[in-house]
């Protein structure tokens, strides 16, 4: 393997039901909480969301199970997968935000769960019937020895309710530890270790460097899980993967159902489309183009890219194509006209 990159997807057989729809772009990201009551030092969460209350649906910041709802609605989500921080620090929020979901979409909305608590049987019981997944982050000087760990005594209540169990966990020096493991659970996702601002120190102080200059995750992961991940039950998640393959496939099913007539999708998922700052509400178009081809503002006018290129030479004001994350996500690039 090329030292510049990383497997992407390991066979079907190997993946969790949470992973394929992740694959297909079909998950609905739902963040519940940035508290946490561990401090992991790879944590690669944001100031924004690290050790605050605060709950996402994909890129939005929400409030209630009806705004989350209506996020994954504009995705066509066929599953959801939470995460934090750590989901079990609010169960009485997980249960709401779990409960909302099934009841709008149905058993079959595959929802899966990310922890670094082992829950006890009560709060196991809980979330079943809820939560389709589980998948357990014990921490690495545990690794060697879960069976005496209380996540051994989580995985195994997890199972008899009826969950499908995992662990999920980094690509560490010692992931050989969880090899013995292997026989008491469902599957193992390893994540390609990544490099982010909050982390950026602890990394530095470890001697970890960046695998390439375009990409965030570091160097000697696929090398940490190159002996584990060809045993059955085990899923390489490599950074490249959940960048190129598993946030493009989502973006896309975002676009085509909240894209205007007039906003272009892109292979990544994107969309493009022109801007001209005006009176928005009263200025002429040049060439008068069908209504459904422009949006009006008070201050400008939004239309398709190849629109405002052709009345380019007609107009004064700024003028520019936009690309930005659909659904009124990030700006990624403004290109002045």
């Amino acid at each position: 393997m090329d030292d510049n990159t990383s497997e992407d997807l390991p066979p079907h057989s190997r993946l969790s039901a949470g992973c394929k729809l992740c694959y297909e772009g079909a998950k609905l990201v739902l963040f519940l909480t940035g508290q946490c009551h561990r401090d992991c030092w790879y944590c690669p969460l944001s100031q924004e969301r690290k050790n605050k209350d605060v709950i996402y649906a994909n890129e939005h910041k929400i409030s209630s199970p009806d705004e989350m709802i209506q996020v994954a609605k504009r995705m066509s989500a066929l599953g959801t997968g939470i995460t934090g921080g750590e989901p079990f620090y609010n169960l009485d929020r997980l249960i709401e935000y779990t409960s909302a979901l099934k009841k709008e979409f149905g058993s079959t909305h595959q929802i899966h769960l990310y922890t670094a608590m082992a829950p006890n049987e009560k709060t196991i019981h809980s979330i079943k019937n809820l939560v389709d997944e589980i998948r357990f982050h014990p921490p690495s000087d545990q690794w060697s020895h879960l069976e005496d760990t209380a996540f051994h005594q989580s995985i195994l209540i997890a199972k008899k309710a009826g969950l499908d169990v995992g662990i999920e966990v980094p690509s560490l020096p010692n992931l050989n530890d969880l090899e013995h493991y292997l026989p008491n659970i469902d599957f193992l996702n390893i994540n390609e270790l990544e490099w982010g601002d909050y982390n950026a120190d602890e990394m530095r102080n470890r001697g970890y460097l960046l695998r390439g200059d375009v990409s965030n995750a570091v160097q000697g992961g696929w090398e940490n899980a190159s002996h584990i991940v060809s045993l059955p039950k085990v899923h390489w998640c490599s950074s490249d993967f959940k960048d190129r393959v598993q946030l493009r496939m989502r973006l896309r099913r975002i676009a085509v159902n909240t894209a205007r007539e007039f906003d272009e999708i892109t292979d990544d998922g994107t969309i493009i489309y022109g801007v001209w700052e005006c009176d928005g509400k009263n200025e002429t178009i040049p060439g008068d183009p069908d209504e459904s081809l422009f949006e009006r503002f008070d201050d400008r006018i939004e239309t398709g890219w190849w629109i405002l290129d052709e009345i380019s030479d007609f107009i004064s004001g700024p003028a520019y194509f936009i690309e930005r994350y659909p659904d009124g996500g990030i700006i990624l690039e403004v290109t002045p006209l």
